[in-house]
């Protein structure tokens, strides 16, 4: 007994042909949308590929990118089956690629599930990659003549000041790196010369940040050196005094606008696979509605259409069976190889 069956008038048939066409070419519209999103994802990985150590993973937007394009295609592909249904000469040519195109259907919904998935995922991976990433990138700052580090400072300031951040953790992480350059640093200068021998790696280090950590919005002008030193500054005093930097660290920011996007990403995909369900769903009640016809000549005929041929369970079973069958074979052409290049 057929699974889910309906049965069908010449206006249901319509309707349905009508109906599926148009969900058809909104799934061709996810499409677009998927593929677009997964452009953009990796030009915004590649933007800030030196603060990752070049490191990052460009699965998840390859991936989005290969699932947008076969959705286009497959979709539109289903729009036209949709569309020539309601001509039975033009739906014959259509009919014995049907079962095919159903069953890319469904690896295609697998392969949109293992994207769903990575999407959110791979999160983790984005959160140790900027860790690592931006604690470098601090460490490197103030190379601008090294070939391959000449941009990291431009790099570095411009995200701090797009995404309002300081420091990989916080702007603490600036005192513990010499992030201005020797050539900058007057070493005749004994304030200077005790400060670089004062510590043991030989680095001058202090309690200040660039300017790019600077918050615009604070009423008081920008205090950037000294920060932990109250004599330096009138009416100041870090312990209480609400700093007029950034406090929120860059990798807190960075991984919270990527993981934003890849969660919302994540989310369109699950749509796009009920989408692609819901259309899977239709084609198969369309197609056994018109191959079911009492009267193919007479349009006006009922008609019943299903899901499955089979029962659940029975459709199972049998394909169980038929697996076990292709396993089988596949032992003995395995053993008659080997018997051949016995002898």
């Amino acid at each position: 007994m057929p699974f889910m069956p309906v049965k069908f008038t010449l206006q249901k048939r319509v309707k349905l042909a009508q109906g599926l066409w148009m969900l058809y070419w909104v799934s061709v519209i996810m499409g677009i949308l998927i593929f677009s999103l997964g452009i953009f994802f990796k030009i915004e990985l590649r933007k800030r590929s030196e603060l990752m150590d070049n490191n990052e993973s460009h699965v998840v937007p390859n991936l989005l990118i290969l699932v947008g394009l076969l959705s286009c295609g497959a979709n539109a592909f289903g729009g036209k089956v949709c569309h020539d249904s309601l001509d039975p000469m033009k739906f014959s040519k259509w009919k014995s690629m049907l079962k095919p195109y159903l069953l890319m259907c469904c690896s295609f919904n697998v392969l949109l599930l293992v994207t769903a998935l990575l999407c959110f995922l791979m999160q983790f991976a984005v959160y140790l990659t900027l860790a690592e990433g931006l604690k470098n990138s601090i460490k490197f700052y103030k190379d601008t003549d090294t070939p391959g580090r000449c941009f990291m400072k431009r790099t570095l300031d411009m995200t701090q000041i797009e995404f309002r951040c300081c420091g990989n953790n916080n702007f603490r992480d600036w005192f513990e790196v010499q992030w201005i350059s020797n050539r900058y640093l007057d070493m005749s200068n004994d304030e200077v010369k005790d400060r670089v021998l004062s510590n043991v790696e030989g680095k001058y280090l202090m309690d200040s940040v660039p300017f790019s950590c600077c918050n615009p919005g604070s009423p008081r002008p920008c205090i950037q050196h000294h920060l932990t030193n109250n004599s330096a500054h009138y009416d100041y005093d870090h312990r209480i005094e609400e700093l007029n930097i950034w406090t929120r660290g860059c990798r807190e920011a960075l991984f919270s606008y990527y993981s934003s996007m890849m969660n919302s990403i994540g989310v369109l995909v699950i749509v796009t696979i009920f989408l692609e369900s819901a259309d899977m769903a239709g084609l198969k009640y369309l197609s056994t509605a018109l191959e079911t016809m009492a009267d193919p000549e007479n349009p006006e005929c009922e008609s019943e259409g299903w899901l499955l041929e089979k029962g659940v369970k029975e459709t199972f079973s049998e394909g169980l069976a038929k697996l076990k069958l292709l396993g089988k074979k596949n032992q003995v052409e395995e053993g008659g190889d080997a018997q051949e290049t016995a002898t």
